[in-house]
C-alpha cells in the first residue's frame, strides 16, 4: 500500500512539474504584474515558483531583485541581481540594480564597477551615472565624481537631481559658491527639490549662521517631506538657537513619533529637557539612548550631571566613573567627579579636582587641543556603523527593538492590505513566528492558499475517524459564531456518551481531546490526550497535540487576565513570560518523543525552538530551527524565528541572511525587522 502511495505521489509530481514547465511564462507575467503594483511579498511568491521550474532563467532573479530592493532588503537583491547577472550578462539593469544595493550595503568601489559595467552598454544613462557620481563622492574621490556630473548635466541639462548631487559635492570640496549656484539651478527647475531646501538650510547655517534664513528652508522641506523625522530635528536645532524652546521640543516629540529608536532626537531632547530643568524625563532619554548604544560617553556624561542635580549622587558616580575609564585624560570629567564628591562629603574629591586642573595646565601649555576631548565630543555625533557593530551592541538593540510596540499587532491573516506595497515600513509588534499546531479551521491567504502537510494529519484524515478534516497551521482561527461553537460543545456530548457505552479507542479520546482544544479546554485536551497515548503509546498525534495544549494552557496561566482567553497565544511578548517554568518542560519532553516516533517532522523540531526561546536557551533553540530548516529548505517561519535568535545573540549577519530569506519564503514581518535593525 505504502509503495502504492509514493507510486501516485510521484507520478502528482511530475505532472505538476510538466505544469509548471509550461505555465512560467503566464507565472513571471503575474509575478511582474504583481510588482508593478507593489505587491512586492507576493510578487516573490511568483517568482520563486519561476525558478523552482526553470532555475537556469535569468529574468525571475532580476525581479525578485527588484522586489527585494523596494522592501529594503538590499543583501538579498544583491545575491539575486548577481544570480541573474551570471545567467545573462547582458542585462545592463541587473549591474545597475546590484550597484545600487551594493552601494546602500557601503560596497562602494564594488559598486562603481558595476556602474561602470553598466554604462559601457548605456553611456548616457542618467540614473546610472547619477549614481555612480555619488558613489565616487562617497569615497573622496572628487575629481571623478566632478566629471561624472559633468558628462551626466551635459546629456542631460534638465535633470534637477543632478544640480543638487553636485551641489552636494561642492560642498564637500568647501566650494559653497558652485554648490549654491547649482542649488539654485535646481530649484529654478523644480521649486519642490526637497533636497536642495536642506542644503541651502546647511549652507545658510554654516556660513553664517542665518538661522532665520535656514529655518524657512528647512519649513518648505517639511511641508513637501512631512513624515521624515529627520527634517524635524534639523528644524528644532533650529528653533532652539531662535530661542523657541516650546517649538523645539515640540518637533523632537513628533520626529520620535515618526522614528521611536531615533538616537539623535532622544539624545537631543534629553539636553533641552534638562536645560530646562525637566531631569526625570531627561534620564528617560539618555536611558534609551545608552539601550541604543551602550558605549555613548557622551549620554553617560550628561546623565551624570543630571543625576548631580537629584542628588542621586551614587549614579553619578557611576555614570562619571565609566567616562573617566574610557578617557582618562578628560579633565571635565574630573572635575564632575570632584564636584559631585565634594556634594557627597566625599574627602577624596579634592584629589579629582588637583587631577583636573593639572590635566587643564597641561592642555594650556600644548598646542591647546585634547586628543582625548576631542574623541570624546566626537563620540555621539556620528551613528555607528551598524554593519560592524559589535555583538553586545547588537543584541542590546535587539533588545531594544523587543520593547517596541505601538497600537497595530501582527493580525491573523494576511490578507492583501497587509502584503502590498512597502510592508517594511508598517509597524509590527516583533516577537517570534508561533508554534504550529493541528485543528479543524484555517485561514488561506495569498501567501498561503492551504495548510501545511504532516503524514501523520493524512493518514488520520483519510480513515474518516473524526468529525472534520485536521488541519496544519500557525495561524488558527478563533471561533466567534455561537453556532459553530455549538457543534463543538455537541461533538464532545456525542463522545462522551459513545466512550460510556463502547470500548475506548485511542482515535476516540483524541477526537474528543480536538473539540475541548477547540472550546480551549485545555486541561480537559490534555487528559484525553494522555489517554490516547495510554491506548496507544506510539501515537505520534497525540504526543504533538498534548504539547500544544500543554503550551497554551501554560500561556493561559501566565496571562491570567490579561489576555483574552478567546486567543491565549496571539500577542503575548516574551519579556511577559515568567522564566524557567517547569510546565515548559512537559512540552519540551512531548516533542521529543514526537521527534523520537517521526524525526522526520520538521514541524516538531520547529515548535522545540519555539519553546526554547520562551525558556531563553538560544543555543538549543539554534539547533533546532536548523534541524528543521534542513529537512524543510524551504520553511520560512524556521528562517525567521532563527534569524531572530541570532538578532538576540548579538550575530547581524547571521540575523540578516536569515531573516533575507524568510521574507523571500513569505513572512511578512521580516522586512518590517530588517529594516528597523538596519537604521
Amino acid at each position: 500500500m505504502k509503495l502504492r502511495l509514493a507510486s501516485i505521489t510521484l507520478f502528482l509530481s511530475a505532472i505538476l512539474h510538466i505544469q509548471a514547465q509550461i505555465n512560467t511564462d503566464q507565472v513571471l507575467q503575474v509575478g511582474r504584474n504583481a510588482l508593478y503594483f507593489e505587491d512586492y511579498v507576493l510578487s516573490i511568491q511568483y517568482f520563486n515558483q519561476v525558478i523552482a521550474a526553470k532555475p537556469y532563467l535569468a529574468q525571475p532573479y532580476f525581479f525578485r531583485a527588484l522586489a527585494k530592493f523596494n522592501l529594503d532588503d538590499f543583501k538579498g537583491a544583491e545575491e539575486d541581481a548577481t544570480m541573474a547577472i551570471e545567467r545573462n550578462p547582458f542585462i545592463t539593469d541587473a549591474y545597475e540594480l546590484r550597484g545600487v544595493s551594493r552601494q546602500n550595503l557601503g560596497k562602494t568601489d564594488e559598486a562603481i564597477t558595476d556602474y561602470d559595467q553598466a554604462l559601457s552598454m548605456l553611456p548616457e544613462n542618467k540614473g546610472i551615472l547619477f549614481n555612480k557620481a555619488l558613489a565616487q563622492e562617497s569615497v573622496k574621490d572628487y575629481d571623478a565624481a566632478e566629471k561624472s556630473f559633468a558628462t551626466l548635466l551635459e546629456s542631460h541639462p534638465g535633470f534637477d537631481g543632478g544640480y543638487i548631487g553636485r551641489a552636494k559635492l561642492r560642498m564637500a570640496a568647501k566650494d559653497t559658491v558652485g554648490a549654491i549656484n547649482d542649488i539654485d539651478k535646481a530649484l529654478e527647475l523644480n521649486k519642490n527639490a526637497v533636497n536642495a531646501y536642506v542644503m541651502r538650510a546647511d549652507i545658510a547655517i554654516n556660513r553664517n549662521q542665518d538661522y532665520k534664513q535656514a529655518l524657512d528652508d528647512m519649513n518648505e522641506a517639511i511641508r513637501l517631506q512631512p513624515h521624515y523625522a529627520g527634517y524635524f530635528i534639523n528644524r528644532a536645532f533650529l528653533r532652539y538657537k531662535l530661542d523657541d524652546y516650546f517649538g523645539a521640543m515640540s518637533d523632537y516629540d513628533y520626529s520620535l513619533q515618526l522614528d521611536p529608536l531615533n538616537y539623535m532626537a532622544l539624545y537631543n531632547r534629553a539636553l533641552l529637557r534638562a536645560e530646562v530643568h525637566d531631569y526625570n524625563r531627561a534620564v528617560d532619554d539618555l536611558n534609551q539612548v545608552l539601550t541604543l548604544k551602550t558605549d555613548d560617553y557622551r549620554a553617560l556624561y550628561n546623565r551624570a550631571i543630571i543625576y548631580r542635580e537629584l542628588g542621586d549622587y551614587h549614579k553619578a558616580i557611576a555614570d562619571i566613573n565609566k567616562v573617566i575609564e574610557a578617557f582618562p585624560d578628560l579633565a571635565a570629567a574630573h572635575f564632575l567627579r570632584f564636584d559631585i564628591k565634594r556634594a557627597m562629603g566625599d574627602r577624596s574629591a579634592n584629589n579629582d579636582y588637583n587631577h583636573s586642573m593639572a590635566l587643564a595646565k597641561q592642555m594650556v601649555k600644548s598646542d591647546g587641543s585634547n586628543p582625548s576631548m576631542s574623541e570624546f565630543f566626537g563620540s555621539s555625533s556620528e551613528q555607528s556603523d551598524s554593519i560592524s557593530e559589535p555583538q553586545e551592541i547588537v543584541a542590546a538593540r535587539f533588545s531594544t527593538l523587543l520593547t517596541i510596540n505601538d497600537n497595530s499587532n501582527v493580525e491573523q491573516e494576511f490578507n492583501n492590505k497587509n502584503i502590498r506595497g512597502k510592508v517594511q515600513d508598517r509597524n509590527f509588534t516583533i516577537d517570534i513566528e508561533p508554534i504550529f499546531t493541528v485543528t479543524y479551521y484555517t485561514s488561506p491567504t495569498e501567501l498561503k492558499p492551504t495548510g501545511d502537510y504532516l503524514r501523520e494529519v493524512d493518514d488520520i484524515n483519510r480513515t474518516h475517524a473524526l468529525h472534520y478534516l485536521l488541519q496544519v497551521t500557525n495561524r488558527e482561527v478563533t471561533l466567534s459564531e455561537p453556532e459553530e461553537i455549538e457543534k463543538h460543545f455537541q461533538s464532545i456530548d456525542y463522545y462522551n456518551s459513545y466512550l460510556a457505552t463502547h470500548t475506548p479507542r485511542a482515535i476516540d479520546y483524541f477526537g474528543r481531546a480536538m473539540d475541548q482544544m477547540t472550546v480551549h479546554n485545555y486541561r480537559a485536551a490534555i487528559d484525553d490526550y494522555t489517554r490516547a497515548i495510554d491506548a496507544a503509546p506510539d501515537f505520534t498525534l497525540a504526543y504533538f497535540m498534548r504539547a500544544i495544549a500543554r503550551y497554551r494552557n501554560y500561556l493561559t496561566e501566565q496571562a491570567g487576565n490579561a489576555e483574552s482567553p478567546n486567543n491565549p497565544h496571539s500577542s503575548i511578548g516574551l519579556s511577559q513570560l515568567p522564566k524557567g517554568r517547569t510546565e515548559l518542560q512537559g512540552v519540551i519532553n512531548d516533542l521529543e518523543q514526537v521527534i523520537k516516533l517521526s524525526p522526520y517532522m520538521a514541524i516538531a523540531h520547529y515548535n522545540k525552538g519555539v519553546i526554547l526561546i520562551l525558556m531563553q536557551d538560544y543555543t538549543s533553540a539554534l539547533s533546532a530551527f536548523n534541524k528543521a530548516i534542513e529537512l524543510k529548505p524551504d520553511f520560512g517561519e524556521s528562517f525567521y524565528n532563527r534569524g531572530y535568535v541570532y538578532f538576540r545573540l548579538g550575530n547581524r549577519t547571521a540575523g540578516t541572511a536569515d531573516l533575507s530569506k524568510a521574507g523571500e519564503l513569505g513572512v511578512v514581518p521580516s522586512y518590517n525587522l530588517l529594516k528597523r535593525m538596519s537604521r
